[in-house]
């Protein structure tokens, strides 16, 4: 698949495809409601690290803001889904979710890494397509909507990194990051059928 220029993080080993993209506008009210489900459980998982690691305070502290923003993305994609006439439904699931979540491992304290380095990964593919999103689609409002929440996607990304690197050695936190970022590609690698924003 061809890759696309796009702003990329750093960490991705790889860009998103130009097939996402063309699936992606080719299927804007899908993107649409799979984006809303996407928000939800961001915020769901923020919050379930919350309780799973109550005495970590900073995490706690960190990932409250993150639940509340990802809640009023939430809201802000639902609203327009709303204008749009899109009922809000199920979707199936891609494979990617599941599988970056299968890269976690049991025991701690590697649960604790893993889980916040996984979920800084989706934020920071998420940051990447949103962006391409904001510059590609040809509703202007839409496009601009996309290009505002790119800020909050690095943000997201940048204290998932930082609660890791406050509670484990960099070298460990760095070498797990670049190992589970080459996961995070090869299961980009394939598109999925059904457009999706982790397709």
């Amino acid at each position: 698949m061809t890759a696309i220029a796009t702003t990329t993080m750093n960490i991705l080993c790889q860009p998103t495809s130009e097939a996402w993209l063309e699936q992606a506008l080719g299927n804007v009210d899908t993107i649409l409601l799979d984006h809303s489900h996407c928000e939800r459980k961001a915020a769901g998982t923020a919050v379930n690290m919350m309780f799973r690691y109550p005495s970590n305070h900073k995490l706690v502290r960190q990932l409250t803001a993150i639940a509340r923003e990802e809640l009023e993305h939430f809201e802000q994609v639902n609203q327009i889904l709303e204008q749009r006439g899109i009922p809000l439904s199920a979707l199936n699931a891609p494979p990617y979710g599941k599988e970056m979540m299968s890269q976690i491992r049991h025991q701690e304290p590697n649960r604790l890494l893993d889980s916040l380095l996984i979920s800084g990964l989706i934020e920071a593919r998420s940051h990447e397509r949103l962006g391409l999103l904001g510059t590609h689609l040809p509703d202007r409002k839409l496009a601009a909507f996309y290009r505002s929440l790119m800020a909050s996607e690095a943000r997201h990304f940048g204290i998932y990194w930082l609660l890791a690197d406050t509670y484990f050695d960099r070298s460990i936190v760095q070498t797990r990051l670049a190992e589970l970022a080459i996961v995070e590609s090869e299961i980009l690698s394939t598109l999925h059928p059904q457009p999706r924003i982790h397709s």
